[in-house]
């Protein structure tokens, strides 16, 4: 079994710290430096030839025999029949290829904890289980447990994802959480957060923040950095925390001058007029689970053009309604995310498939949502909200090369009609053939081809074990 690249001696003194307070940033850990990339698969100079091509690029449309050519990690070309002499051709005939899908809200950290879980005991739920044994990972349970989160986001033809990392516990555990980023090839946005039962008022590790910024982000690369702010709202809720406005200002005021977007959950009613008030919303704003805003709420996003991430299938579960349509309705940009894949799985199809149902159940005709629509959501809106429309989202000539390859002949699907519509109402993650990130393929025929799957699920299974004895 593989075993995990990163500095042993962190580990040691992340582990040591976090039995003494569970919540320290030692000086040992602050020194730690980045573990060296393990080697991924090179970029190929490839040819999609006959899918069925959802470019998701307006001015290029789609083609339902089409040709996408990939070349050093870059979309060369897209058409009817495109000319790539001396490429390798994938045969895409009976598959739609389309952009990879982007989540932009996952809280990767936890994925591991699944085997603790229960959904219909309420004492074995995501939060207290959490909030339980939040306190007391290593850096190499955050490894490990975000690899595995990812391995599963490669599966499900997710190319780029948000990590919405809310027990940053030292620097070490940065490190590791986008030393894990970086070994599967995903592409994605590392949010920043304070650690889990930080108290309310100490402050971020703004000095952290700042070396991360400088260690991990380079123009063009594979991670982007925010940060995920603890909620602004009065609320004190033991596993994001509620900070007063006050300490919002501070924290992302710093942020800001480091140049940084700003991501946060809104908890109920009353959320956003608080950040109104306070003139914190703008367009580096993200806010997460639209449940619960009024019109004027709505009006106000709007105006200061700040995004909404939708998780259907999770906030199906919960009181209140999502209001995709109320939002898309007032102007407010959107995008889906998987909130986390403990109690649920990392299912794209399923979570727009959700949207489209509740939509149908709520409002009827009232408000018409497109498949297409929904898919877009997904992909370009995505990237849009991420900031990272420039680079992926859709099969634009000149963006990096992250698509997906459906196959439509499966039971499940054939045949089918409108591509869509099949996306939408029929598709699964067993669906997908190909999964390509920056032109590197990751996932063919069903299998990884640069993760070992088996360490991964291995290292997993004997890091929550260990937690488990920890906790007692």
């Amino acid at each position: 079994m593989r075993k995990d690249l990163f500095d042993r001696r962190a580990v040691l003194a992340g582990t040591t710290a976090l039995g003494a307070a569970g919540m320290l940033r030692g000086p040992a850990l602050a020194q730690t430096a980045a573990p060296p990339a393990v080697s991924l698969p090179t970029r190929g100079d490839y040819v999609v030839r006959g899918a069925h091509v959802l470019s998701m690029d307006e001015s290029l449309g789609d083609f339902p025999t089409g040709d996408v050519h990939v070349r050093n990690g870059e979309i060369a070309g897209i058409g009817l029949s495109v000319n790539a002499p001396g490429a390798e051709v994938i045969d895409g005939k009976g598959m739609i290829c389309m952009p990879g899908f982007v989540d932009t809200h996952w809280h990767h950290w936890t994925t591991f904890l699944r085997p603790l879980m229960r959904q219909d005991d309420p004492s074995l739920t995501y939060f207290p289980v959490t909030a339980k044994y939040g306190v007391l990972y290593t850096p190499q349970d955050s490894y490990r447990s975000v690899r595995l989160g990812l391995a599963q986001a490669l599966a499900a033809g997710i190319t780029t994802t948000q990590n919405w990392a809310h027990n940053v516990r030292s620097p070490a555990h940065a490190d590791a959480e986008m030393s894990a980023m970086r070994d599967t090839g995903i592409r994605g946005r590392f949010a920043y957060g304070n650690p889990v039962r930080d108290p309310n008022d100490k402050p971020m590790d703004i000095a952290d923040l700042a070396r991360a910024k400088r260690d991990w982000v380079t123009k063009g690369g594979m991670l982007t950095l925010a940060i995920c702010s603890r909620s602004v709202d009065g609320a004190n809720s033991v596993t994001r925390g509620g900070i007063t406005t006050e300490m919002a200002k501070k924290e992302w005021g710093a942020a800001r001058e480091l140049g940084l977007p700003i991501t946060l959950h809104t908890s109920g009613t009353g959320g956003i007029k608080i950040l109104d008030d306070a003139g914190l919303l703008g367009p580096d704003v993200q806010l997460v689970h639209p449940l619960g805003t009024t019109e004027e709420d709505r009006a106000t996003l709007a105006k200061h053009k700040t995004s909404y991430s939708t998780s259907p299938v999770g906030e199906a579960r919960r009181p209140g309604v999502t209001q995709l349509a109320e939002m898309l309705s007032a102007g407010v940009n959107m995008s889906l995310s998987i909130d986390h894949s403990t109690t649920f799985d990392a299912d794209m199809f399923k979570n727009m498939g959700t949207l489209f149902s509740l939509n149908m159940h709520r409002l009827g005709d009232k408000f018409k949502l497109t498949t297409r629509r929904l898919v877009q959501l997904a992909t370009i809106d995505g990237a849009l909200d991420l900031g990272l429309g420039n680079q992926t989202g859709s099969l634009t000539p000149g963006k990096r090369a992250d698509l997906i390859l459906i196959r439509t002949t499966a039971p499940n699907m054939a045949p089918i009609g409108d591509p869509y519509d099949a996306l939408v109402q029929l598709a699964q993650p067993s669906n997908i053939e190909l999964v390509v990130v920056d032109g590197r393929i990751l996932r063919r025929g069903g299998q990884y081809t640069g993760l070992d799957y088996e360490a991964v699920v291995g290292d997993a299974t004997d890091a929550v074990t260990a937690l488990k004895v920890r906790a007692g």
